[in-house]
């Protein structure tokens, strides 16, 4: 007897409700269609490097990976080498002290880093401060995992950074986090020592954790800065670095966070009950990634102030103003008047010049007059979404 399809009682968890696909999932997704079809879209959209990581980097990687010893189950902690290379590079650079063995965390990447942090210090119904506009991961997580997220606002008008005054006068009895970002995605607005400073005091004042997300601080900007360089940061910060930005090896994943070492340890006890160390050979290379000296840098950013001169002359072609300030691998602008919402703007330019660029709205409600063009794409292709866009009929 044949048997009659029965629609399906299970449902997923609640929680699901709480978020939707991340939009560069959903969107991409078109985009792949209109390339399917034939339509060949210059995707300015998300900031994934398209620079090889340094030769010595990519050497160590494939020697490593010969070696038949190298290929069992690494350290939750990570390896010593690459514990030791981040608390180098951070005296080289920032000027701050860390113990490899006690103050730093490598992970599988920062979202990875969200989840166990959000995890170790935040109970279900309890408070985490987000940006507006930031990161949408900070976002998602936190909601997926329970906690309530309170928006703080930053604005153009005001550099977009935190307003102190605003914060101090919040009732925080509830609030367990901050999360921060700077220099800013998407924003390209740039630290400064008092910011962290202010950041320091409050999170005192307050009892809360900052976490201070820092993955763009070598990316056209000539003063790296970290929040843990301020006095008694250590106390109440978490820092947040990565290689996929400033090294070229997003695909790598891997990260680190840097903090006291009861912090470490109480972010390693969720870590180890979610996840496994990374590949030997991969935490090697990323190692000899991080004794990169100055021309590193600086010969990956003279590719990225080309192409920034470039995403400038596109800006000005779709009547978009920006601020020149702006480090980091975006370029974020606001959008003419005359467009009813940046979707106006974005989709047109989308389907009529072939060209996906970021709108703001998905970093916030305070990125609703905006868009975001992505660095991380060759000259030619800038330039030919440039001329694209310059034809189109205004």
């Amino acid at each position: 007897m044949k048997q009659e399809n029965q629609p399906s009682k299970i449902q997923p968890a609640d929680r699901l409700n709480s978020v939707s696909e991340y939009y560069f999932s959903r969107k991409l997704k078109e985009v792949a269609q209109m390339n399917a079809a034939g339509m060949d879209v210059i995707s300015l959209g998300i900031g994934s490097p398209d620079m090889p990581p340094s030769e010595k980097a990519i050497n160590r990687l494939c020697e490593e990976a010969k070696n038949p010893n190298g290929h069992g189950y690494m350290p939750y902690v990570g390896i010593p080498e690459l514990r030791k290379g981040f608390a180098d590079w951070y005296k080289k650079w920032y000027n701050v002290e860390l113990d490899p063995q006690t103050e730093i965390q490598p992970l599988i990447g920062s979202k990875e880093g969200i989840l166990h942090v959000t995890l170790a210090f935040v109970n279900p119904g309890e408070q985490v401060l987000v940006p507006n506009p930031g990161y949408p991961t900070y976002t998602s997580l936190s909601k997926i995992l329970g906690a309530e997220v309170i928006y703080y606002d930053l604005k153009e008008e005001n550099g977009w950074m935190p307003d102190f005054a605003q914060l101090e006068q919040m009732d925080m009895s509830r609030v367990k986090l901050m999360w921060t970002n700077y220099p800013h995605m998407p924003t390209g607005t740039n630290a400064t020592p008092e910011l962290y400073e202010k950041l320091v005091k409050l999170a005192k004042e307050k009892d809360i954790v900052i976490v201070n997300d820092n993955p763009y601080s070598f990316i056209l900007n000539d003063h790296p800065l970290s929040i843990l360089s301020v006095l008694g940061a250590k106390d109440c910060c978490i820092e947040f670095n990565s290689m996929s930005k400033a090294h070229n090896m997003p695909g790598w994943r891997i990260g680190m966070l840097a903090s006291n070492k009861d912090f470490i340890s109480w972010v390693l006890k969720v870590k180890s009950n979610i996840d496994s160390g990374m590949f030997r050979a991969i935490q090697l290379a990323a190692a000899t990634a991080l004794e990169a000296e100055a021309d590193w840098y600086d010969g990956n950013n003279a590719n990225y102030r080309r192409r920034r001169a470039l995403a400038g002359e596109i800006m000005k072609a779709l009547g978009c103003t920006y601020d020149e300030k702006q480090v980091g691998m975006f370029l974020w602008g606001r959008i003419p008047d005359h467009y009813s919402d940046v979707e106006e703007l974005t989709e047109r330019v989308l389907h009529e010049a072939r060209v996906f660029i970021t709108p703001g709205f998905i970093f916030g409600s305070n990125g609703k007059r905006f868009i975001r063009i992505s660095l991380c794409c060759k000259d030619e292709r800038l330039n030919e979404a440039l001329q694209r866009i310059k034809e189109l009929k205004h």
